[in-house]
């Protein structure tokens, strides 16, 4: 859909040196690499359509910057915040797990007659749009991993990253300082987001592995982040040639830190 041919000759040459760098870094260390991205945006030859699901403890609002470069280049742009989270955390309940989250984005996907979608999943979200794959992936052309988690057959979130859950039915999410956010955005990050439903991390998830199914895989890590979880996803799809990987120098929650780095990428995997 898009004509990125020169757009990518630059783009591979600046790729290869960032793709040395971060395969020699360690699970511990922050990617030392300079910007990835080429300066020449590529261009949409028609409009595509953008699902784009938030991670831990945040919503569709988290977006806002990247939903905005998309609409001004005319691709249309949903940004469904998951039941008990942001705008919709009035709805907060013991009942949320992992399948009311799934069940959140495919709704989305029915309801709007949406097709050949790119589907986009940040951290905890990674977990969502696998299962998103699972249910409906012939609608979707493209998927983009965003320092996300990719699970194995009946994982929970709890599974890939243990962790103390708080008491209760949900529990605070990490602070913008510990997800190495920008110094200027810290105070709206941590303002905006809300507890995480408990019942998210603890359900397994089934996986027959529809997400690999898909035509166009891409993982994009925060190299500024340093988290030997999200390290091992990166590793282990750079490796496999059909995936397109990304390391971007910024903090865990790249659509605020590299909104327009990120939009390229996004439009790039279509």
């Amino acid at each position: 859909m898009i004509d990125v041919a020169n757009w990518l000759v630059g783009r591979r040459k600046l790729l290869a040196g960032a793709a040395a760098v971060a395969g020699a870094a360690t699970s511990s260390s922050i990617f030392p690499i300079a910007q990835a991205v080429a300066q020449d945006r590529p261009v949409a030859t028609a409009p595509a359509t953008f699902v784009l699901v938030a991670g831990n403890g945040e919503g569709g609002w988290i977006y806002r910057r990247i939903a905005n470069l998309l609409a001004k280049r005319g691709h249309q742009v949903f940004t469904p915040t998951l039941t008990g989270l942001g705008e919709r955390s009035h709805l907060l309940s013991a009942s949320i797990n992992l399948t009311t989250h799934i069940t959140d984005v495919v709704n989305v996907v029915q309801w709007e007659d949406l097709t050949d979608i790119v589907l986009c999943g940040h951290s905890y979200g990674g977990m969502v749009i696998t299962g998103v794959a699972e249910r409906i992936g012939e609608r979707i052309a493209s998927i983009v991993y965003l320092d996300a988690l990719i699970p194995e057959d009946d994982q929970s979130t709890l599974d890939i990253n243990p962790r103390k859950l708080a008491d209760g039915i949900a529990s605070p999410p990490p602070k913008a300082t510990v997800l190495k956010v920008n110094d200027k955005d810290q105070a709206w990050v941590d303002a905006k987001c809300t507890p995480q439903p408990n019942g998210a991390a603890s359900e397994k998830l089934k996986v027959t592995g529809a997400y690999q199914r898909i035509r166009k895989k891409v993982y994009v890590r925060a190299g500024g982040y340093p988290n030997q979880v999200f390290t091992k996803f990166y590793d282990r799809v750079r490796a496999d040639p059909s995936w397109t990987v990304h390391v971007l120098p910024c903090g865990h929650d790249i659509m605020v830190d590299m909104p327009d780095e990120l939009s390229d990428i996004l439009v790039a995997s279509v």
